[in-house]
């Protein structure tokens, strides 16, 4: 399949669905937070604003939640199939550590989501809520277990290597591995960011159209406000990703700079625009800032970092690839980050709701933080080549022995599927979105145990919410 060998076609696989499959996590992770969030405004408040835009999302996070659960189940048969050496390698801690993921976050979702998505009115105001933020926190736990184990692999640490297999020897140590902390949270912050321009786009896109309600303006007010507060949040926790990269992987750094040799000690520069060639060893029409480059990586003004030169050719990131994907993370971090700033002005001035030009704005960034988001996992495991654990098992070392004829057959039904299955799903769910929030009227008083009132059914284009035939004694 076009020259490529077995190896390609499996690392293509692996990355087409998990690039697939990480869309849907980073929305339910914030849409649930933010769903938290507005129940806790509407029972403090007594805000229906809050109430309305609650059952509106939900919605859409209960169709974006089963998406994530199907796509991710592929995930982990692969790693099975395709990826055995690796299993067998290092599956002592990578299993666990999955393993802890289900048994805590997915149970606690599994357990409340029920509750969260039909039990309105069903149970008490406190139950609800209590359900709803124990989802939030369920998402945010998965987090945690996930880039725990992505992040030993990236840095290990606390285990010895016994008859050719990691075995593992201090859990707190494989777990807080040197980059967690990092990762975790600038994974968690994207997540939010992510959705927060979701969100504010949904609310541009119906403004543009005139729906201009109460409820849509809460959305957009509420998604630039996050905006605002986490964007340049993500700046300062990824410079400091970025020093601890440096400090663990200065290959990936070199990489990511486009940086191949050192001129004596003269300071690193910024390298803004260019084509690293990796054949070359060299970056072509490179466009340099000086001393920038020491002092964003380094804090200083007379450090260098590593060149690429400085690693054997056969330990070297593909440049290229990485080089670009960190500058379409960056670039659509400031303009995230412009944003927010140009919502706040707008905001003093009355005119956020109705300048034209900034919604259009708005709209067209509604998929930059989930753009972004995907440039920076990009970034993060090309830049981690040619190693599967980093410094312990090359990638070529931890593939099945599968021939190049069964991995086309196998990617081509997978990108066939995926587009057949997940774009009739994202669809639908954008056809939620687009029906807009509507009013949510309560036709009987709360606290009736006698009130039997039809679920709310979330994969449902209905424009009622809730339905009921029954009468209050």
């Amino acid at each position: 399949m076009f020259n490529l060998e077995a190896l390609d076609l499996a690392r293509m696989q692996f990355a087409f669905t998990v690039s697939f499959h990480i869309i849907f996590p980073a929305i339910t992770i914030g849409l649930a937070s933010f769903l938290a969030v507005l129940e806790g405004l509407w029972l403090k408040t007594h805000n229906d604003t809050y109430r309305d835009l609650y059952h509106f999302w939900s919605k859409i996070f209960a169709v974006n939640f089963g998406m994530g659960v199907v796509s991710g189940l592929v995930m982990a048969y692969e790693f099975g199939t395709n990826w055995s050496r690796f299993s067998d390698f290092a599956g002592s801690i990578t299993g666990p550590l999955l393993t802890y993921e289900v048994l805590t976050a997915f149970f606690l979702e599994a357990g409340f989501l029920g509750v969260m998505l039909f039990g309105w009115n069903r149970v008490g105001r406190g139950l609800h809520f209590f359900s709803t933020v124990m989802v939030a926190i369920g998402t945010l736990i998965s987090t945690f277990w996930i880039l725990a184990s992505n992040s030993w692999m990236q840095t290990p640490q606390g285990f010895e290597i016994v008859d050719g297999r990691v075995m593992p020897l201090d859990w707190l140590a494989i777990v807080f591995n040197p980059s967690f902390p990092y990762r975790l949270a600038h994974m968690a912050i994207a997540a939010f960011v992510a959705t927060a321009f979701f969100v504010g786009s949904s609310a541009a896109w119906h403004l543009l159209r005139g729906n201009d309600t109460r409820q849509v303006r809460k959305m957009l007010s509420m998604a630039l406000w996050m905006a605002l507060i986490v964007c340049p949040i993500q700046a300062v926790v990824g410079d400091a990703h970025g020093l601890n990269t440096l400090e663990h992987q200065p290959a990936k750094i070199a990489a990511i700079e486009g940086h191949w040799e050192n001129n004596g000690s003269e300071a690193t520069p910024l390298v803004l625009f260019g084509i690293p060639d990796m054949q070359a060893e060299k970056t072509r029409y490179a466009i340099e800032i000086p001393y920038l480059g020491s002092l964003i990586l380094t804090h200083s003004l007379d450090k260098q970092i590593p060149a690429l030169k400085s690693f054997p050719k056969e330990d070297r990131p593909n440049a290229t690839i990485i080089f670009w994907s960190f500058r379409v993370m960056a670039g659509l971090g400031m303009l995230m980050v412009l944003a927010g700033v140009l919502g706040l002005a707008l905001r003093r001035s009355g005119a956020i709701y109705r300048n034209r030009w900034f919604l259009r704005l708005m709209l067209w960034m509604g998929p930059s933080g989930l753009i972004a988001m995907l440039a920076g996992w990009i970034t993060t495991e090309v830049g981690r080549q040619p190693w599967v654990v980093y410094g312990l098992q090359r990638t070529a070392n931890a593939a099945s022995n599968h021939s190049v004829t069964q991995l086309s057959i196998s990617l081509a039904l997978f990108v066939v599927i995926y587009f057949s299955v997940f774009t009739v799903g994202i669809g639908y769910m954008m056809k939620l979105v687009a029906k807009g929030p509507k009013p949510h009227h309560e036709h009987a008083p709360a606290g009736h145990a006698d009130q039997v009132i039809t679920p709310r059914r979330p994969l449902s284009a209905d424009a009622e919410i809730l339905e009921t035939d029954a009468r209050v004694n």
